[in-house]
């Protein structure tokens, strides 16, 4: 519910709750919300939050957070879902099925060398999901990944963003850093709320 809220009313409600409580709500966010969320507070407080909550959990927010809020990076979720080049379309299909991804984030996989986590190994590109469907279930992903939409960069600015999700008709694309690992996604539900009036 605290995701779904207004940013100002999101940190009146967080600042009411013992800090030990407010991590643990940060932690059970995306990481973007998170990161936006904390983007409205003071450092102080930011930092004090951050320290709280789970290293693992805390680690990706901080990264979010490093990126402005109108930019791939600061817009992305660093969570998107990863297979590496051996996994099977059987797989990718289980994982895309969580019932708590966003439909954005669940219509493709990505494709990478290890390391599996953000910042991954080398990106190599995308399995859409409706390509997914057509293919044998013992396939490899690595056999249907898509190269020729691109890989946006943290640093674009949400006109570019925006540009090329319509360009190439996509409801998400990947990020990646200079060394072309995967760093996360954006999708188009994370542009709606950046481009939409604040009043929406």
């Amino acid at each position: 519910v605290l995701q779904e809220m207004e940013e100002d009313d999101q940190v009146i409600l967080l600042s009411a709750l013992e800090d030990e409580r407010a991590a643990d709500v940060l932690e059970a966010m995306d990481d973007d919300d998170a990161a936006d969320l904390l983007g409205e507070m003071s450092t102080a407080d930011q930092q004090r939050l951050l320290e709280l909550m789970e290293p693992e959990d805390a680690e990706p927010v901080r990264r979010l957070m490093s990126y402005d809020d109108t930019t791939a990076g600061g817009m992305m979720t660093s969570e998107p879902v990863i297979l590496l080049p051996d996994a099977t379309v059987a797989e990718a299909l289980a994982l895309v099925r969580n019932p708590e991804l966003s439909p954005a984030i669940a219509a493709q996989v990505y494709v990478v060398r290890p390391p599996q986590a953000t910042p991954t190994g080398k990106f190599l590109g995308t399995a859409h999901l409706q390509r997914l469907l057509r293919e044998p279930p013992s396939a490899l992903v690595s056999g249907v990944v898509e190269k020729d939409t691109g890989a946006l960069r943290p640093n674009l600015t949400i006109e570019e963003v925006t540009r090329h999700l319509a360009t190439y008709n996509l409801v998400a694309a990947p990020v990646v850093d200079d060394h072309d690992r995967l760093i996360g996604a954006v999708s188009v539900d994370d542009v709606l709320d950046h481009l939409l009036p604040a009043v929406w």
